[in-house]
């Protein structure tokens, strides 16, 4: 505990106070407008925090040294998704192996559909290679860019935009299929949006929500797996 304090004295609270206070405007200003996944609060957040450091001629170093306890508190919040998942954990046994079929196939699909079009588009093998991992949560995403040869910086990027787009396109997609299983509805998100995808499916129910942590981690392990041999077996990298 004392080490917790001692943290605290050695830094500025600064970056930590325009963190959350940039994050709950942005959280406001999110439902005033319909829940559009288009200002999707982190989105909107990073802009502005990165429209921040310009101006103030911040370097990033020195905002992450302010306000990295908010990034210490990541792991506990994904563990704490655990919580909705044990609530379900009966209809989780039920469907285990489809949903073992889906988020492989899921997965490989993810992977294999945007380097096939990034390709054939002309991009360089470092930008296919930032494209592939995507549809993982950020931290899982840059480990694998790292290891294949990509770019991180431009990975972690990618995968905003991919969460955005996912919960911008899911309902629409979900009514047009008439998908109404929250269950379903949740571990389509978690699979192909991630972090955004499950906040997303809280919106839901706890259900969605609970499949969709549940995809999110499952996707980002097979991903993490199966990236590096699609990039041995398509000679890239």
């Amino acid at each position: 505990m004392t080490d917790f304090w001692v943290y605290f004295e050695a830094r500025p609270l600064w970056w930590i106070i325009v963190t959350i206070a940039t994050f709950i405007f942005t959280s406001w200003l999110n439902r005033r407008v319909g829940g559009t996944p288009l200002l999707h609060p982190v989105l909107v957040a990073l802009t502005l925090i990165i429209v921040l450091l310009r101006l103030t001629g911040t370097d990033y170093e020195t905002y992450f040294d302010g306000a990295q306890f908010i990034h210490f508190m990541l792991g506990p919040a994904t563990v704490a998704l655990a919580i909705p998942l044990y609530d379900h954990f009966e209809r989780v046994k039920k469907m285990l192996l489809p949903l073992l079929i889906a988020c492989c196939v899921g997965a490989v699909t993810a992977s294999l559909s945007v380097v096939a079009v990034a390709w054939a588009l002309g991009a360089s093998e470092g930008t296919v290679l930032s494209l592939a991992p995507k549809s993982v949560t950020s931290p899982i995403a840059i480990g694998i860019a790292e290891k294949i040869g990509g770019y991180p910086s431009l990975a972690a990027g990618l995968v905003l935009i991919t969460g955005a787009i996912g919960c911008l396109t899911a309902p629409v997609i979900f009514r047009v299929l008439k998908v109404n299983d929250d269950a379903v509805r949740g571990f389509t998100l978690g699979l192909s949006s991630h972090g955004f995808g499950t906040a997303f499916a809280f919106e839901f129910s706890s259900l969605a929500g609970a499949f969709a942590g549940l995809a999110m981690g499952m996707t980002g392990l097979m991903t993490a797996f199966l990236v590096p041999l699609l990039v041995r077996l398509l000679g890239l990298g």
